[in-house]
């Protein structure tokens, strides 16, 4: 019924060789961290809709003691955890390696930070506590054939901490995220080398601010206005097919034509460019398993069959868009005073709730990054920050922490960078001995 096309970011922990040796692995009893792909052993009403055995998703977060399962063209359905597999064997070592590296290496963070709404004064009753933080890896780690752990992440993907090497490149190329969860009042060290890495943040703020917030937001947000509109166009296209009588293909790339709004050089050239986006959608609407053929004719029974429907326009409205505009303020105040304010107030703030609550029309939105542009250009322009990061302060604290690191293995002290440190996972064959 559904299928998703893309592939959970790749665990840092997993190695890249064909897994062995998890034929034995309860698969009902293994740990779901969140992002990982799951088989539905059930079938589940979602209001009128059935959803039946056998559907594949993606754990959106654990709740009630069970899983809100993302499904393409359904969305979040609530599944208990012996209704879920993980869909395949990559899958089921995707999941088991994730949870083994959050289970060992969580007692070695050594900074943490509640960032996202909470942090920008945004926060409703409905608002997740999101927490980004660093961890130190502690020396064993560093050694043998397996792939470093670079990430740690929650189970309900609430909680995600990156390992110290990692956060400072992130830092360096101005990753909002890290550079968020680094200057955000609040941020919080547990341990000294927590501590080292506050001290030197500073050495991370360059111009590259404009680019990786400023320019950045502006530009995602351009896309999603874009892929609205390309959802508005699937919805009327599907509404005419159920017309009668049913309208022709080239009937229906006429009217889509009328309305695009990208301009065209020649009408010819606009009925080429709609029954080109035709064309894709029954192709896509066919790679996800939602057409038995991939053709125009399948199309219109689709449409005209009452079946499952992708999301609508309305319902792809991006929940993050505000956050975007919120990133474009955030470089334009950093830019201009030298400092960050993440804690928004007045008319912006009012404004980002309303888009938040999708009061506000994504074209409105990017209106509002439009009428913003100027005054981050002027900003760039006269912004006392350095050109670029300092390098040669970000190496003299990583060489400081790899030598901490290494004292504290050696001298076994206490502490889960020390005496206590947790075990490297184990490199298991995963092929047969010739």
């Amino acid at each position: 019924m559904t299928r998703e096309t893309s592939t959970p970011e790749h665990d840092p922990a997993e190695t890249p060789a064909r897994p062995r040796g998890y034929e034995q692995v309860d698969r009902l009893s293994v740990p779901l961290p969140h992002g990982t792909e799951v088989t539905t052993r059930v079938e589940r009403l979602a209001g009128e809709r059935r959803i039946p055995q056998g559907v594949v998703g993606r754990v959106a977060r654990a709740r009630d003691g069970g899983f809100d399962v993302q499904i393409v063209g359904v969305g979040e359905v609530w599944y208990a955890r012996s209704e879920l597999v993980p869909r395949r064997p990559g899958q089921l070592q995707f999941a088991l390696r994730r949870a083994a590296t959050w289970d060992a290496l969580r007692p070695c963070v050594v900074l943490e930070t509640i960032v996202g709404s909470q942090a920008w004064g945004l926060a409703n009753e409905a608002s997740d506590v999101d927490v980004r933080g660093v961890f130190g890896l502690p020396l064993p780690w560093h050694f043998g054939l397996a792939d470093k752990a670079k990430d740690l992440v929650s189970a309900d993907g609430s909680h995600t901490f990156w390992e110290l090497s990692k956060a400072v490149e992130q830092a360096l190329r101005a990753d909002p995220n890290t550079l968020e969860m680094l200057f955000v009042p609040g941020a919080r060290a547990t341990d000294v080398l927590g501590e080292w890495l506050l001290a030197e943040r500073d050495a991370f703020v360059s111009k590259a601010l404009f680019g990786s917030f400023g320019r950045y937001a502006m530009s995602q947000l351009d896309k999603l206005t874009r892929s609205q509109r390309l959802a508005e166009h699937r919805d009327l296209v599907l509404e005419w097919l159920c017309e009668e009588p049913t309208p022709s293909l080239d009937e229906v790339a006429r009217r889509l034509a009328a309305i695009s709004p990208r301009p065209a050089p020649t009408p010819e050239d606009g009925l080429l460019a709609a029954k080109t986006y035709i064309k894709q959608l029954y192709r896509s609407l066919s790679d996800q398993g939602l057409l038995e053929a991939n053709d125009f004719a399948a199309l219109v029974r689709y449409a005209r069959g009452g079946g499952q429907r992708p999301p609508s326009a309305r319902e792809l409205r991006p929940k993050n868009a505000y956050n975007l505009l919120r990133l474009v303020v955030l470089a334009t105040g950093w830019l201009k005073e030298g400092v960050p304010t993440f804690e928004v107030s007045g008319a912006i703030k009012a404004r980002l709730l309303d888009i938040k609550a999708g009061q506000v029309p994504l074209e409105d939105v990017l209106r509002d990054a439009e009428a913003l542009a100027p005054e981050l250009e002027e900003a760039h322009r006269q912004s006392a920050l350095p050109a670029l990061p300092d390098h040669a302060r970000a190496d003299r604290l990583l060489r400081r922490v790899g030598e901490e690191l290494a004292r504290r293995w050696v001298l076994r002290e206490p502490g889960p960078l020390g005496r206590e440190a947790p075990a490297p996972p184990a490199l298991e064959n995963t092929e047969d001995a010739s």
